[in-house]
């Protein structure tokens, strides 16, 4: 496999960033989720979200990575399942530089498959972000996924909860059995994006609804017009993203259909405008403004013409460019001085920090195996404490 010294560098940069940051940024917080998890879920959103603008800052200031949003912003604060198609390995950190911009990384939850969770640094990180791992079988997901929603209902989580209905990223392997499935169930084949799984969106959307606890939909659609990693060993030759374009429709949940055949059939519609807007990104290169886009209901996957929805006016960007430069810059200097200067100073001048690095460390590598992560322990923890603590007027459906 070919490296380059950029891929080494963007990759060890997130890997001791993430590692020595679990270790000693999140670390001596994690006693907090015995005595208050809500103040520890509030406490350590944030701390994780500063690692989130770090993989931001490097790839615009250091690798010249262009990132273009368009189409509708996120209004600060409110409560979505963001749904996207997943083009590469890596579309979820990607999404990090639109999020920067137009949300706040501290809300974002990510479904990802539960391998990750064992991964040294990035998945104890993830564990502590109480990110929501699945197995990809349902008989095994559904509950989960139910546990975590409803805790974050509990707790009231300001949740932006990122989904891909696709399942995994697209490849000659995958896009083959996507048109199989298509020429079983009569549907079209794509050519950039693949076949929708409904189960789980609706699943969550239905969840979140029931618990008041959601606000909207965002439906994102990247696309990459030049050379982009397919996965992590892409990145690490060095094969960054010349460019990333995200579009972002924003569907109120008062638009939504919110019956279980009404949600899915409204999410492969959905499948259909994205294989659309890329086959014309792709000649164009960029979005059609909102204004002259053809209105996303104005056909069914099924090849029904129905009603368009009403479209609100676009939600601009919450933060300035200025503010967004800014901040990148501070985290690409903090990062750089904490992994490179301070836990190493710190490890080499105190034996006590040599001493509680190895007890940490071997508490966040045993109770993944032990107990499934430190996610689940706060998840099931919670209603424990809630009858101790008498918190919330309420009983939680958490169980």
């Amino acid at each position: 496999m070919q490296v380059s010294l950029g891929g080494v560098y963007f990759a060890t940069m997130l890997f001791l960033g993430s590692f020595l940051g679990s270790v000693f940024m999140l670390g001596p917080f994690l006693p907090l989720l015995l005595v208050n998890p809500p103040w520890y879920r509030w406490l350590t959103d944030r701390i994780v979200a500063t690692w989130l603008t770090l993989p931001v800052a490097l790839l615009e200031l250091v690798f010249g990575v262009k990132v273009v949003v368009t189409g509708d912003g996120f209004r600060p604060g409110e409560r979505s399942v963001i749904i996207m198609n997943h083009r590469t390995r890596l579309d979820w950190m990607f999404l990090w530089n639109c999020l920067l911009r137009s949300s706040y990384l501290r809300l974002e939850k990510i479904c990802l498959k539960s391998t990750l969770k064992h991964v040294p640094g990035f998945g104890w990180a993830m564990q502590v972000a109480a990110f929501v791992f699945i197995a990809r079988r349902w008989e095994q997901d559904e509950q989960h996924i139910a546990r975590h929603l409803d805790y974050f209902t509990a707790i009231d989580q300001r949740l932006q909860l990122l989904f891909f209905p696709e399942g995994t990223d697209l490849t000659a392997n995958t896009k083959a059995r996507s048109d199989q499935f298509a020429e079983k169930n009569g549907l079209p084949k794509y050519e950039h994006v693949l076949h929708p799984r409904t189960t789980g969106f609706t699943h969550i959307v239905q969840r979140l609804h029931s618990g008041g606890k959601l606000d909207c939909v965002h439906d994102v659609t990247v696309a990459y017009p030049c050379s982009f990693p397919q996965n992590e060993l892409q990145l690490l030759a060095g094969r960054f993203p010349h460019e990333i374009h995200f579009h972002v429709r924003r569907h109120p949940v008062s638009t939504l259909p919110l019956d279980s055949a009404g949600l899915a059939a409204w999410c492969c519609d959905r499948w259909l405008d994205k294989e659309a807007m890329l086959r014309s990104f792709y000649e164009r290169g960029s979005f059609v403004a909102p204004a002259t886009e053809p209105s996303p209901t104005t056909a069914s996957s099924n090849g029904a013409v129905v009603a368009a929805a009403p479209m609100e006016p676009p939600v601009p960007q919450c933060k300035s460019e200025l503010r967004v430069r800014c901040v990148q810059w501070l985290s690409l200097v903090w990062w750089t001085v904490f992994t490179c200067v301070a836990a190493p100073a710190l490890l080499y001048s105190s034996a006590v920090a040599r001493a509680y690095f190895v007890v940490a460390c071997t508490f966040f590598a045993l109770q993944a195996r032990v107990a499934g992560g430190l996610e689940k322990l706060e998840v099931a923890w919670f209603p424990h404490w809630q009858r101790l603590s008498g918190y919330g007027a309420v009983a939680s459906r958490v169980s």
